[in-house]
């Protein structure tokens, strides 16, 4: 009788083990390793074993909250079942060769507060559904092959903190929408296609440490409302097509001291009026 309890609790204590996760995760997770190769990554999954176990997977209360496959080899492309993860909190697939484009089923992960896809070969636009996972603080996609313009559906995103859409062929202009992610600290939109104005609506991201706009092809003044940013510490808006004047306190904040290009290639350093009080109140009228 002893013997046979014994066996039922060493039974019982394996299949715990295992019963981790609701198949509808682990399908989910099973699907990723197959649409990205899994045979090939660097470090692969013991799909025999339990998901706990599982290579930068981190499982809590049965349910998966993040995963971490950055540098890990991925080919192939993202899975829309990823979308089965309803507990998932962070994605990061930082470095790997995934292509194709971003599902729009991400944006049904209503707990995802950080998606890094970065460094990658994705393609296409951003899907405007992305933006129905209202949890997101962090959206890294820089290091792409990413097109079209920022969706105005961004301002679905109240609690956004980290932008980085770098190094992408995304055009258009900035969306008015963007302006009014208040919560907003660092914001990197160099290596575009940008183009159209820098709004003054720039002074409602109050809390913005970092701006990065170089390397676009963006024009119109530069509105000196930028000075009303306190907690702005890094500027870099070179390398466009602005013009006019600017004050001696933004020549001071951006990394490349205002350089644009003009219509000719040539580049050129912004002039800095004598009196920024006479630039703010010409802006402000």
């Amino acid at each position: 009788m002893k013997a046979t309890f014994t066996i039922l609790v060493i039974f019982l204590l394996s299949f715990s083990s295992f019963a981790e996760v609701s198949d509808a995760e682990k399908n989910a997770l099973l699907k990723l390793n197959n649409a990205t190769n899994g045979a090939q990554w660097t470090t692969k999954w013991n799909l025999n074993a339990a998901v706990s176990t599982w290579y930068g997977v981190k499982v809590v209360n049965d349910k998966v909250v993040a995963i971490d496959l950055s540098s890990n080899n991925l080919t192939g492309v993202l899975p829309s079942e990823i979308s089965n993860l309803q507990s998932l909190k962070s994605l990061v697939l930082f470095q790997n060769k995934i292509t194709g484009t971003i599902p729009a089923s991400i944006g049904k992960l209503s707990s995802l507060e950080v998606l890094n896809i970065s460094f990658n070969q994705l393609s296409g636009e951003i899907p405007a559904d992305l933006f129905n996972a209202t949890s997101l603080k962090t959206i890294e996609l820089f290091m792409n092959g990413l097109t079209g313009s920022i969706p105005t559906q961004i301002n679905k995103l109240n609690k956004l903190e980290f932008l980085s859409l770098y190094n992408n062929l995304i055009s258009g202009t900035i969306p008015s929408e963007l302006y009014q992610i208040t919560t907003l600290k660092v914001l990197q939109l160099n290596s575009n296609q940008l183009t159209g104005s820098l709004s003054r609506e720039i002074a409602n991201l109050t809390k913005l440490e970092n701006l990065s706009l170089f390397d676009n092809k963006m024009i119109g003044q530069i509105p000196f409302d930028l000075e009303k940013l306190n907690n702005l510490k890094e500027m870099n808006i070179s390398y466009n097509n602005f013009n006019g004047f600017i004050s001696t306190d933004l020549a001071k904040k951006d990394m490349l001291q205002m350089t644009m290009v003009n219509e000719y290639g040539v580049a050129s350093a912004l002039k800095v009026a004598s009196d920024k009080n006479v630039g703010i109140a010409e802006t402000d009228e």
